[in-house]
């Protein structure tokens, strides 16, 4: 069985995973996005620049007792942890 494809990345809708707030990174056509609470940041030059962006935003949100994640969406509509709150390092190293 095939798994389901997103064909249009611009729908992906932000959302709360449990108690987690997520922040979404994802690139259409040559600028990348972060899709986050209904809201739409960017445009972002870079892949790395959109996640930093996000992480920082993410932690902020972190430090003020909400679960936080950033997800980086593939070419496939399939979304991968890049940082989570409270797991990975702030600033991040990648």
């Amino acid at each position: 069985m095939t798994r389901p494809q997103m064909q249009d990345r611009t729908q992906v809708h932000p959302c709360v995973l449990g108690q987690r707030k997520l922040y979404w990174v994802l690139r259409q056509d040559s600028d990348w996005f972060i899709k986050f609470d209904g809201a739409n940041y960017g445009p972002y030059q870079s892949e790395r620049e959109a996640i930093l962006f996000a992480v920082d935003a993410a932690n902020k949100l972190g430090l003020q007792g909400e679960e936080t994640q950033v997800l980086l969406v593939d070419e496939n509509g399939d979304a991968q942890p890049a940082w989570t709150f409270g797991q990975d390092s702030f600033p991040p190293r990648f």
